[in-house]
């Protein structure tokens, strides 16, 4: 009788390497933003076992259930190191590039910044769309891409830094008000 035990456990371990997310962890999934990993559960799927992670996005109250296998290739990923968060502050002080584009134009790329799940990025919409209050109005999808990508990036500035999300806000604006000033 063949015993089966070594090709287990080595496909678990090949598994394991293209994603290193356990129970617990922080991560950012590319359309949702920051979730949280609450399990790793096998299920079977039309006759084929999968282990999935299940991510809760609390804010949303949703559950999403990522196949291991597939994590990395969506875009799903660990929170932003420090050094990245720096980096999307400090574009948070840059001037406004308004491109003279349509807005339709303009309104599909910022939705693919926020989409990307890349935090320099979504800190670009942030600085691009941001009105201090004297200036002209928004438009309705104007703020709402702006509101969207203020709320990813606030969200992981408070998983990264272990605050709350008031306080990563506080910071945000802080960093936009000066600017504007």
């Amino acid at each position: 009788m063949r015993r089966h035990t070594g090709k287990r456990e080595v496909h678990m371990s090949k598994s394991r390497k293209s994603q290193d997310f356990s129970p617990n962890d922080y991560v950012v999934y590319p359309a949702h933003g920051v979730g949280q990993i609450v399990s790793i559960e096998e299920q079977e799927i039309a006759g084929l076992k999968l282990e999935l992670f299940v991510i809760s996005f609390e804010k949303d109250k949703m559950t999403l259930r990522v196949p291991t296998a597939k994590a990395t290739e969506v875009g799903m990923r660990s929170l932003s190191s420090p050094d990245i968060v720096s980096k999307a502050m400090d574009t948070l002080k840059g001037k406004a590039k308004v491109k003279r584009a349509m807005w339709s134009r303009r309104a599909q790329e910022y939705e693919q910044k926020i989409n990307s799940g890349d935090l320099i990025s979504i800190a670009e919409v942030v600085r691009d769309l941001h009105r201090a209050d004297d200036q002209r109005e928004q438009s309705y999808s104007e703020r709402q891409l702006y509101e969207a990508a203020l709320e990813r990036l606030t969200r992981e500035l408070a998983a990264v830094k272990g605050m709350d999300e008031a306080g990563a806000q506080k910071q945000v604006d802080e960093v936009l008000t000066a600017r504007a000033a």
